[in-house]
């Protein structure tokens, strides 16, 4: 590995995030680059996302030294865009850092690497990798990920299977670092904390009579009828088990937020609630029985848990869960999600071969691994980190 520098000097570390799931990954990277005396820490978050980060970076207790604030009302793809060109082009200009770190899928991270290397910056790449090798599907998530490939310097892989696809990619084996998912870090010190529900509908609910089915559902991909069909799958299953409760967050978009309520909005056991913060998902997820989602993240998180999911995709680019036993792909019709999600709820044997199978994303160590193979590219450590195994 090339250092860059003699090793002695104060490395400027710029990380740029924008929306809830990138800051819920970053915010232990970022306590832990703070921790080491060797770093200036940096904190650059574009806003994508507005009300749903800064729950992040209040309950993690981060200020960013810049906040580009750029949510707009019906913003789209290359209003983001551009709006992160050209805000990250300042605090680049201002800072000069020594290296941006930027993380997984958004279009905050191509930006960030983008404008990064307009300013011939290194970049890192944190949660590198994920691959479903089809361009639209998670959309724009997955050009995303291919295009911060090629213009990162650092590739910190998840797993072994996301490092073996940087490599069929061209990416040099020296460059990637296999970490675990930071997401785990993030998890487990969330976990530790005492927690009651304090939204009154939350509070009332009662978990201990009722098996309880989370929902979450957003991606752009299944708008319209694949959504429509993940909904009426869901209100068959609670007509279906009468102990059942479903507790759906949804999302803020109108594509999500009409279609729920005009399917859903009448069920009396079917929670529709707004987003919710961090903290309250992960107890969400404590105390659920199953995780039916569409989302990345939680396909990460829950077996940690020892919680089934059924990812609500055709593909997913979390492969190592469907290996191991922790994921299984539902899709997007009524029959399917209806067949895997009733095997679950019915066979007991099933349910436990799922919930027990093992996490195979982390260990809760990811930031230190991150840090280690930071220290050794600038030359401040003989050796690379271990592989997470």
């Amino acid at each position: 590995m090339v250092s860059l520098g003699n090793g002695s000097n104060r490395k400027k570390i710029m990380v740029i995030f924008g929306t809830r799931p990138e800051a819920i990954k970053m915010a232990p990277l970022v306590i832990e680059l703070k921790g080491h005396s060797c770093f200036t820490t940096i904190v650059a978050v574009t806003a994508q996302h507005r009300h749903m980060l800064d729950q992040v970076l209040d309950l993690f207790d981060i200020a960013p030294d810049y906040d580009l604030d750029i949510m707009s009302e019906g913003q789209t793809l290359t209003d983001i865009t551009i709006r992160c060109l050209s805000g990250l082009a300042s605090c680049l200009e201002a800072e000069s850092p020594d290296l941006v770190l930027v993380h997984g899928d958004t279009s905050t991270t191509m930006a960030g690497a983008l404008s990064a290397f307009y300013h011939k910056i290194p970049v890192g790449h944190v949660e590198a990798g994920l691959r479903t090798g089809q361009k639209y599907s998670p959309y724009p998530e997955e050009m995303n990920r291919q295009l911060t490939a090629v213009l990162a310097d650092l590739h910190f892989a998840p797993t072994k299977n996301h490092k073996e696809n940087l490599i069929r990619e061209g990416i040099s084996p020296q460059k990637i670092f296999v970490t675990g998912n930071t997401v785990i870090d993030a998890l487990l010190a969330a976990t530790a904390r005492d927690f009651s529900f304090r939204d009154p509908v939350l509070a009332s609910i009662p978990f201990d009579r009722y098996r309880m089915v989370l929902v979450t559902a957003h991606r752009r991909e299944n708008w319209g009828r694949p959504l429509e069909e993940i909904l009426t799958a869901i209100r068959e299953l609670v007509h279906t088990f009468p102990d059942l409760i479903v507790v759906f967050p949804v999302h803020m978009n109108p594509q999500v937020r009409r279609p729920a309520h005009e399917i859903l909005g009448a069920e009396e056991r079917v929670y529709l609630i707004d987003p919710v913060d961090y903290l309250t998902m992960v107890n969400l997820m404590k105390r659920c029985y199953l995780v039916l989602t569409d989302s990345g993240g939680m396909q990460e998180e829950a077996p940690s848990l020892n919680k089934p999911v059924l990812v609500l995709r055709d593909v997913t680019e979390r492969p190592e869960g469907l290996a191991s036993g922790t994921l299984r792909l539902a899709g997007t019709s009524k029959e399917r999600i209806l067949k895997e999600a009733v095997r679950l709820l019915s066979d007991r044997s099933a349910y436990a071969e799922m919930a027990y199978a093992g996490n195979p994303y982390g260990d809760g160590q990811a930031c230190q691994r991150i840090v280690k193979a930071i220290k050794y590219y600038f030359g401040m450590e003989d050796s690379p980190p271990a592989d997470f195994v």
